[in-house]
């Protein structure tokens, strides 16, 4: 089967690709610079070009709080962009994994949100990838997967957790948020999940898929846990109310998924986010050293 990667460059991109590589896949990955996913030309040629059988679309617009203020740059990365890639597959025959986020749901749940709950988003970042979920799922309802997924982190590019790594070797002290809720995801464990997915695709598989890890936590859990990782007191990290980050896009109180349709196919959840973290940290920790100059 041939796979071909978009938003390579970024995080999960790269995972992704690094994932089916050492699966011995036969995989193109092509960043922003190889593909820009908003001209449907360019889209059109890319899969004439490399003919794949499967399209992991992890290109995206993810400055949520930019989004607020330039919401039509953003739909059109991450509405239009994946409607352009979604008709070049059918075009093509090709099968299409579009990754989506927890963004389109309100965020004030009590419990996970199954993969049907009603969406609602409440920020332009959300009504921008829900655009695309739905363009996607218009143009190939029955041979593409929408995989949704939520704080993610991984050894390249900047996040939560690399964050929380650069801010312990600089502060005494750090204040983080305890009332939002979520599930700490390793982007390695989702590029093997899309792995696992893609052979799948098309042969009783489509529709909406959720890849987050298992359990929840708050921010200020998840510091705590990255601190007591690096072997420094936990207790250097202090609970605040979101009231003390203002943001142009509102945070969701509540954003942890649940993962009841992988076992439709036969696949556990991904695993819990405390041993995924224990894994993963290692790898960030050394990564940064190697760029700190």
């Amino acid at each position: 089967m041939r796979w071909l990667v978009t938003g390579a460059g970024g995080m999960l991109g790269r995972d992704t690709v690094e994932e089916l590589t050492r699966r011995g896949e036969d995989v193109t990955g092509l960043d922003h610079a190889a593909l820009d996913i908003t001209q449907q030309d360019a889209v059109e040629g890319a899969l004439a070009e490399h003919r794949p059988d499967l399209v992991v679309n992890c290109a995206a617009y993810t400055a949520v709080d930019d989004a607020e203020s330039d919401e039509e740059r953003a739909l059109r990365i991450n509405g239009d962009g994946p409607g352009h890639l979604a008709r070049a597959c059918a075009t093509h025959g090709a099968r299409m994994i579009h990754i989506s986020t927890d963004y389109v749901f309100a965020g004030d749940a009590r419990t996970p949100y199954p993969e049907d709950h009603p969406t609602a988003p409440r920020t332009a970042y959300g009504r921008t990838k829900l655009a695309g979920e739905q363009a996607v799922a218009k143009e190939l309802p029955t041979s593409s997967a929408i995989v949704r997924t939520a704080w993610l982190y991984g050894v390249h590019g900047r996040s939560f957790v690399r964050t929380m790594i650069d801010l312990e070797s600089r502060r005494d002290t750090l204040d983080v948020v305890h009332d939002q809720r979520g599930q700490p995801t390793w982007s390695a464990d989702v590029a093997a999940r899309l792995a696992d997915l893609g052979p799948h695709l098309g042969r009783g598989a489509s529709g909406v898929f959720h890849a987050t890890g298992s359990g929840e936590a708050s921010w200020y859990e998840l510091a705590r846990e990255v601190f007591s990782g690096l072997g420094a007191d936990p207790a250097r990290v202090r609970p605040v109310g979101s009231e003390a980050f203002p943001r142009p896009a509102p945070r969701p109180a509540y954003s942890a998924l649940a993962h009841g349709r992988w076992q439709e196919l036969g696949l556990p959840p991904l695993r819990d986010w405390q041993s995924a973290l224990r894994d993963a940290l290692p790898l960030i920790r050394k990564e940064s050293l190697r760029e700190t100059p």
